[in-house]
């Protein structure tokens, strides 16, 4: 497919979704300039409220508990939480699972050129990929799921991501950090190809923030209406998404800050398909996911979003 004809594809489908998913967007801005994160959350029964930190600088790995503190946690949602379902972290990530579909419905990573970098002393060959033990059985994928259903279990945390210490890295093949996707043209080519775009970024930025999650996105059939349909893998029904979004803001050593959105779908996708085909406007991935991505940040205060000033 020429890169003309999918940027088409997206375009539309992008219309779509604005018309599709109905709502007020300005109705959380007003709030984000006079709320603080901890404020929020201090009203929010049963929910933890975690440290505040001044800067994003990662705690030096003499001084680092590997399970997840609440300096850590802070320093990776420092920008805001989309969503508050089912909030969980790992040790050097934070997500939202998904209990219906087995999946996350968004997985959050704070990412330095320290912890990038290569590492001799991780080794992504010894992780496992095995069962989220802290999820209800009732809800919990298994790998029998996705053995022999054609579809690869996809990271949203990539495990590149993750190489300050083994125990981040072997974190990442938690299936609760997973959903199905295409392996041969996908989840092992372009999709890669935005995982290794989005670690790239660390070499011209101070702090990369990214949130990485499925979409179901619906679709026109010859009846001419709109449906939402997508496969289900296993004896435990996980969802298999049409779609994957990143949303990411990149830190300067300046303090300015840069977004960029991307949806990629869920199938093979030619080698020669450069990356901004599929990036979009935010607010379309926020309508299609039901989230709020970084919503702590004024969007009239970013310098570029896609590369485009503001």
């Amino acid at each position: 497919m020429s890169a003309f004809k999918m940027r088409s594809i997206l375009t539309i489908g992008a219309t779509a979704l604005g018309a599709f998913y109905l709502g007020s967007y300005t109705e959380r801005r007003s709030s984000n300039e006079t709320t603080t994160a901890t404020e929020k959350f201090q009203r929010l029964p049963g929910l933890p409220v975690f440290a505040t930190v001044s800067a994003a600088a990662l705690i030096p790995a003499g001084e680092q508990n590997l399970t997840a503190t609440p300096s850590r946690i802070s320093q990776i949602m420092k920008y805001g939480f989309p969503g508050l379902d089912h909030v969980r972290s790992q040790s050097d990530y934070v997500l939202s699972y998904d209990r219906r579909n087995r999946v996350p419905h968004w997985v959050f990573e704070h990412l330095t050129a320290e912890s990038v970098a290569r590492n001799d002393a991780v080794d992504r060959s010894k992780s496992d990929f095995k069962p989220d033990e802290s999820i209800h059985p009732f809800f919990r994928a298994q790998n029998t799921d996705y053995r022999r259903s054609g579809y690869d279990r996809g990271h949203m945390a990539a495990a590149g991501n993750h190489r300050l210490h083994q125990k981040h890295c072997d974190d990442t093949f938690l299936l609760s950090n997973m959903a199905p996707q295409v392996g041969q043209g996908f989840n092992r080519d372009a999709w890669n190809t935005l995982e290794t775009y989005v670690r790239k970024l660390t070499k011209s930025y101070s702090n990369v923030y990214v949130c990485t999650g499925p979409l179901y996105l619906p679709h026109k059939e010859d009846d001419g209406k709109m449906y939402v349909k997508y496969e289900v893998i296993g004896s435990n029904t996980v969802a298999v998404p049409t779609h994957f979004y990143k949303v990411i803001v990149s830190e300067a050593a300046d303090q300015k800050l840069h977004m960029e959105a991307y949806v990629m779908p869920n199938k093979v996708i030619s080698n020669d398909t450069p990356l901004q085909v599929f990036q979009v406007p935010p607010e379309t991935v926020e309508r299609a996911a039901g989230l709020l991505f970084f919503d702590q940040i004024n969007r009239k205060q970013l310098a570029t979003i896609n590369g485009k000033k503001i």
